[in-house]
């Protein structure tokens, strides 16, 4: 596995020798999984999951209607959109100027908003809603699941302290197809690339530069650097590469594409309600495949009301709470106000905890 040295200026430590990212097989004792999800979620607040019981019915059927969404003349597509900020997007990530080089599907995660949403998407209203029902369901299952194994893992005694509010019936949970259109030729690149020479790329700039060696090596930046706000993202992709997460001591690992498995992230709201003993992966996603890429995002998040603080398990005179109590709404609200990379966690921290 190679790793990328990040291009932030707070990220300048010399590279060191990879290390693998977790690879978890859901069909281990559970015990042996509990610890080492919950380590996982410590060390790299990333894993990977194999044998995780999706049938391969269920991501096909929901891929293939991405595919055909995503296949249409663009002025179908638009019909979808704009994003509001659900709906189909292209280029723009969010309303505060961070672009990318993408196109999206964004819906809320509940069957009657899919359904509504479907009648603007597809031709086959109803057999897409379908689609995307069934593999919500499956990913939301999966998600709960691995929420209550990280529970025991943490010697919670309600197991269910997390997945609750996931399978709250008002749950925020939301579905996300992102496709990255396939790298252009050089003669195209040497056209569109941006020419400043820059190892710190500005908020919304679609290109990046890496200097190795004195060369110069310009890659397209489909997903900037960001961190989830949920509790947790169920990632699938296609086999093509792309998405690379940060490690703690300011390496970009890229992650090797695998259909066979689920990529699982911890978000913002998890990072505070266990008292920052998990910390929320940043990430990105590259775009420089001669090949499409498509990736399919669940973000498991609680009810708007639901409020977001530290379990009293995790906080101690040794481990003083971090973070004040706020509602996902007020959480989900400042993430929209603010740019994609910021750092939206500290704004909720206690004053006097360092």
């Amino acid at each position: 596995m190679v790793v990328v040295p990040s291009s932030g200026a707070l990220r300048s430590k010399k590279p060191r020798a990879a290390v693998g990212v977790p690879v978890i097989d859901l069909s281990l004792e559970r015990s042996k999984l509990c610890e080492s999800i919950t380590k996982a979620c410590e060390e790299f607040g990333f894993f990977q999951v194999e044998n995780h019981g999706i049938s391969s019915d269920i991501i096909s059927r929901v891929e293939m209607e991405g595919h055909d969404f995503f296949s249409k003349p663009a002025c179908h597509k638009q019909r979808a959109g704009p994003p509001s900020p659900f709906g189909y997007g292209c280029k723009n990530i969010g309303f505060n100027g961070d672009k990318g080089d993408l196109e999206y599907l964004l819906m809320e995660a509940n069957p009657h908003s899919i359904a509504e949403r479907s009648k603007s998407i597809s031709t086959d209203p109803t057999k897409f809603s379908c689609a995307v029902n069934d593999y919500t369901e499956a990913v939301r299952k999966l998600a709960c699941e691995i929420l209550e194994m990280v529970a025991e893992g943490l010697w919670v005694p309600d197991k269910s302290i997390f997945s609750d509010l996931i399978k709250d019936v008002n749950s925020d949970s939301c579905f996300r197809i992102n496709h990255y259109p396939p790298s252009l030729n050089d003669d195209d690149h040497n056209n569109n690339w941006i020419n400043n020479i820059d190892n710190n790329p500005k908020p919304g700039q679609l290109f990046d530069n890496i200097n190795n060696n004195h060369s110069t090596t310009k890659t397209r930046i489909g997903f900037g650097e960001h961190s989830d706000p949920q509790i947790l993202t169920i990632l699938r992709s296609n086999n093509v590469g792309g998405l690379q997460i940060l490690s703690r001591d300011g390496l970009w690992i890229p992650i090797p594409p695998d259909s066979d498995k689920f990529c699982v992230f911890v978000g913002d709201a998890f990072q505070a309600m266990t008292n920052g003993r998990f910390v929320s992966v940043r990430h990105r996603a590259m775009a420089n495949s001669v090949k499409p890429r498509t990736s399919m995002m669940y973000f498991a998040a609680p009810p708007l009301n639901a409020c977001i603080t530290p379990i009293p398990q995790l906080v101690s005179i040794e481990n003083p709470c971090m973070y004040r109590p706020f509602t996902w709404g007020e959480f989900k609200t400042t993430a929209y106000a603010l740019r994609l990379a910021d750092h939206r966690l500290d704004l909720f921290k206690k004053q006097h905890v360092v």
